[in-house]
């Protein structure tokens, strides 16, 4: 064989033999790259692509997405902020009273996102800022009807791509906002030395007359405590043997000086305690509304926290100044009579008896209980015999008692109210017993306007 022919034979042989290598790697190419170590595992190709695909999703069809790459470029990208993609996700929430609206942007734990500058755009009307960043937004004067509303991008959120509508109410319902867990703060979110300032409005009226003894009163008025977090940690079951009939129990309060809704620090655990021994309750909110709005928030409030409970007594309003510079301690008698039956009829239409807590100066003189007579009436005077001409049914008669069980001093009760503890309390009585200077008379409810 010549060269030539050696040299073409040779070749053929080559390229045949590259062929077939190819054809085989090829059809084993997965288990070469295996076998090397240098291919990827799909599943983690299949994630980081999915990931890359979420995180898109915040930019849309964003053609710098590129600069999110910190290896882009030689030298780091500075942003204007360090969580501009953090994809932090937040969404509106919204309810309307009457002529109002509020806007709140809760976030995934379901809480009020704080420290950011929202704003939210009303079709047809503008934009409006969250300026105190405190993740909510109220506008008031509405007009009755519907309203379409979208919050705006900023900084660091993913928010919902879509319009939300809302119809505003022309008058009052009052009825239970159903979003108010979201303004609900606990002691730990805010300066309760500056917010929790309610002063004994009955302290005022004390004449040195006051019964100290619990067992000062005998015949058919049942005996009992209020407490809230300033009487400590309680032992209910010694104050159920020091023979406690019932308990009013303090759930919250309304801050006076921001006006947040503030859970009572020991409201759990003494509802609880007084419950498990057997001792009936009822609770108390003190206010500080400036006006009807804000007082239907507070019963609502109060609806949220005792629900999953049997509460037996009333649910009082605690009316009382907040030492001079609360909030709502210069209301006008009308304006504060207005709030304080907009909170009681919000708490009867839940199917609570609903009742009204002050002194005998305020009762007189902060108020028209003229059109609060058909709740029941807490009275709070320190004196042998009360002088309040009106009716009550309960009796705060000092705030200097000791009971077993408290290890601070601790407010005493008598209560004339027939309370049936077998029954379901959950419907509005037809009506109530009270006293008017010591005589027991009947007294109509009407819960309904």
């Amino acid at each position: 064989m010549d060269s030539s022919k050696l040299r073409n034979t040779l070749v053929a042989v080559i390229i045949m033999f590259l062929i077939i290598t190819g054809v085989v790697f090829v059809m084993n190419k997965e288990l070469i790259l295996d076998k090397l170590g240098i291919r990827k595992n799909v599943q983690e190709v299949d994630a980081e692509t999915v990931e890359t695909a979420e995180n898109d999703k915040q930019y849309g069809n964003n053609l710098s997405a590129f600069l999110q790459d910190e290896t882009f470029f030689d030298t780091p990208v500075r942003y204007k902020s360090i969580e501009t993609y953090s994809g932090k996700v937040v969404s509106l929430v919204m309810s309307s009273v009457a002529k109002d609206l509020r806007i709140m942007i809760v976030n995934s734990r379901g809480k009020l996102e704080t420290g950011v500058p929202f704003c939210v755009t009303i079709q047809g009307y503008g934009d409006y800022e969250d300026k105190d960043e405190d993740g909510i937004i109220y506008i008031d004067g509405l007009r009755a009807g519907e309203y379409s509303i979208y919050l705006n991008e900023v900084d660091g959120y993913k928010v919902p791509n879509t319009v939300t509508s809302i119809k505003v109410k022309q008058d009052i319902e009052y009825r239970i906002l159903e979003d108010v867990e979201y303004l609900m703060l606990t002691e730990q979110d805010v300066d309760a030395s500056v917010e929790d300032t309610e002063e004994k409005g009955a302290l005022e009226d004390a004449d040195g007359s006051e019964n100290t003894s619990f067992e000062a009163f005998d015949g058919d008025a049942k005996k009992g405590i209020d407490v809230s977090k300033w009487n400590k940690t309680i032992d209910w079951q010694a104050v159920k043997e020091a023979g406690v009939e019932f308990a009013i129990i303090r759930c919250g309060y309304r801050g006076s000086s921001s006006g947040s809704l503030i859970i009572d620090p020991m409201y759990i655990e003494n509802i609880e305690g007084a419950i498990q021994a057997g001792i009936p309750v009822g609770v108390y909110f003190f206010t500080q509304a400036l006006n009807e709005t804000e007082a239907i928030e507070e019963a609502s409030m109060v609806i949220n926290l005792i629900k999953k409970y049997d509460v037996d007594y009333p649910v009082f309003l605690d009316s009382e100044s907040a030492g001079g510079s609360g909030r709502a301690d210069d209301l006008s008698p009308e304006q504060r009579t207005k709030n304080h039956k907009a909170f009681l009829q919000t708490i009867a239409s839940a199917g609570y008896e609903a009742g009204l807590y002050a002194s005998t100066n305020w009762l007189n003189k902060r108020l028209d209980m003229d059109q609060l007579s058909r709740y029941r009436t807490w009275l709070a005077q320190y004196a042998d015999v009360p002088t309040y001409e009106g009716y009550y049914h309960m009796w705060q008669y000092t705030s200097k008692g000791e009971i077993e069980g408290i290890s601070t001093r601790v407010d005493l009760n008598l209560s004339y109210m027939k309370i049936d503890t077998s029954i379901d309390h959950s419907a509005t009585s037809v009506g109530y017993t009270g006293v008017v200077n010591g005589d027991t008379g009947n007294v109509p409810v009407d819960d309904q306007e």
